[in-house]
């Protein structure tokens, strides 16, 4: 899996880059569908956002979340993915079985 994390009008220190891929890679580890993953960090005017678009083999999965820092909107989107993700795998599953069954 190939991970990138990239910014926008905002610097990326190492601090943050790692706790990006840690969460990235604890978040896909159990995903084994997972081609690649792109997460971009920026600034607006009040509030900082990440947003992540995650390839898997026959779908794409985006996600944005804002936050009051940098943590905070990685936390949330974090969270946004492990939902749509979740959902994605069940939904291949539940495929499957009907078309077994």
């Amino acid at each position: 899996m190939n991970l990138t994390i990239s910014g926008h009008q905002l610097e990326i220190t190492e601090a943050l880059r790692a706790y990006a891929t840690n969460k990235m890679q604890h978040l896909l580890e159990p995903f084994e569908k997972v081609i690649d993953a792109h997460v971009i960090m920026g600034a607006e005017k009040l509030a900082q956002y990440a947003e992540a678009n995650v390839h898997l083999s026959g779908k794409k999965v985006f996600a944005k979340a804002e936050g009051q820092d940098a943590y905070a909107a990685i936390d949330g989107l974090i969270d946004k993915l492990q939902r749509q993700l979740v959902r994605h795998k069940e939904r291949s599953h539940e495929h499957r079985a009907a078309a077994n069954g």
